[in-house]
């Protein structure tokens, strides 16, 4: 059986995705999570959802706790991890109200704690050397494309994105050096989550909901306001897209890769091998 945490970002936090939520409250060795986690299922499968802004979207993205919300939903024995995130879009072709699902991304944020080894925790000794690429799970990420199929969203299986600190958009200036990476996407949230579930070595992979055409092109400038009018359509395709997907990935057998992650994550810690980090010892059946 496996358990699937999904974090929601702006817009997708609903608990009635879940069959009998229950709401969770942990706490970390990294402090509180963002807040209260809310267990249940979909389609028959365990879930834990956790609302990355907090329910009342009060948190702005460079003061998520994302070590702390990756801790909770690693605690509540999750086994895989989807999210969802806003983005802008860099390229004509991939247009607001469309799915995009991310293979790597490009880090410029300056202020985030992108690491559970940093000396803050006992059970998390030495140094993390972990590999950024692949960024993302690829199994599960085709997981979520063949599933987007299915459902017959308008999708993108390949691009990457720019996450920048935030809150503010960005500069016409940066929006084309941007574009110029050949950057599909710009986004507030999509570090350093990614790179904190492969230190858990949990297989994560993450939607992005496009919403708007950033500040490159001429006659669309991003506001908060237009960004707004395209959240439900997307919101409810991704509540689809979910639904649908965690279905899927309850049918795989999960072990060998999860075996694969958590091996890798630790080979990539500078310390001697005979110390164990409990973390990353995989649960037995």
């Amino acid at each position: 059986m496996v358990k699937v945490g999904i974090i929601g970002g702006s817009g997708l936090e609903d608990p009635n995705i879940l069959i009998n939520p229950q709401t969770v409250s942990v706490d970390t060795p990294y402090g509180k999570p963002s807040d209260h986690l809310v267990e249940g299922t979909i389609n028959g499968v365990e879930c834990v959802l956790l609302a990355r802004h907090g329910r009342k979207h009060d948190i702005m993205p460079g003061n998520v706790n994302y070590r702390a919300n990756l801790w909770a939903l690693y605690s509540l024995g999750v086994d895989v991890i989807i999210a969802s995130t806003a983005c802008g879009s860099l390229q004509e072709n991939v247009e607001p109200g469309q799915l995009l699902f991310p293979d790597s991304v490009f880090d410029r944020t300056n202020s985030r704690k992108s690491t559970f080894f940093d000396g803050t925790y006992s059970q998390a000794p030495g140094v993390c050397h972990i590999q950024s690429h692949p960024t993302y799970n690829e199994k599960l990420r085709q997981v979520l494309i063949s599933t987007a199929e299915k459902c017959q969203l308008v999708h993108h299986r390949t691009g990457f994105g720019v996450c920048i600190e935030g809150p503010r958009f960005s500069t016409k200036a940066e929006s084309m050096v941007f574009k110029s990476w050949g950057a599909s996407l710009v986004n507030m949230t999509m570090m350093p989550e990614c790179i904190l579930a492969k230190e858990l070595g949990i297989p994560y992979a993450t939607t992005a909901l496009v919403t708007d055409y950033d500040c490159w092109k001429e006659e669309d400038h991003v506001t908060a306001s237009s960004v707004m009018k395209v959240f439900a359509a997307n919101v409810e395709k991704a509540k689809t897209l979910f639904v649908e997907a965690v279905a899927e990935i309850g049918k795989i057998d999960w072990s060998a890769e999860i075996l694969k992650m958590k091996t890798e994550a630790r080979e990539s810690i500078m310390i001697s091998p005979d110390v164990v980090i409990p973390f990353l010892t995989v649960r037995q059946s």
